[in-house]
């Protein structure tokens, strides 16, 4: 069965950093175009960060562009998310999620469209001061 774990939430500053996990069971991430969606109270999930399953090409959504980056080790079934200069906006509970791939374009229009197929249960990041 097909599983995803998020780790690495919690507390920080304005203008700290984290650095989430999302490690894959169950499957391997050879395949798979994985990606990171957040959820703010009362807002609409949104995506971050996607990294495409095979040469490591990544697109992120404007609000993150130089501050966050995405990487992956399949290695270890793991992908992560890097996070610098944070701001109180980026509050919300980060998800990652799994999207069988195609190709890159299917992939990129799935992550726009947040309809990515298999989902981990979150990890909280607040920034506050």
């Amino acid at each position: 069965q097909l599983q995803l774990a998020e780790s690495g939430g919690g507390l920080v500053q304005p203008g700290g950093s984290l650095r989430l996990s999302c490690a894959a069971s169950g499957f391997t991430l050879d395949n798979y175009a994985i990606a990171w969606f957040r959820q703010a109270p009362g807002k609409e999930r949104e995506g971050v960060s996607c990294i495409s399953s095979d040469d490591g090409t990544t697109y992120h959504a404007d609000s993150v562009k130089g501050r966050f980056t995405i990487s992956r080790d399949n290695a270890k079934n793991t992908v992560y998310l890097q996070m610098n200069s944070l701001k109180p906006e980026d509050t919300a509970i980060y998800y990652c999620a799994a999207h069988r791939e195609t190709t890159w374009y299917a992939s990129v229009r799935a992550f726009t469209r947040v309809r990515f197929g298999s989902w981990g249960q979150g990890t909280q990041v607040t920034v506050s001061s």
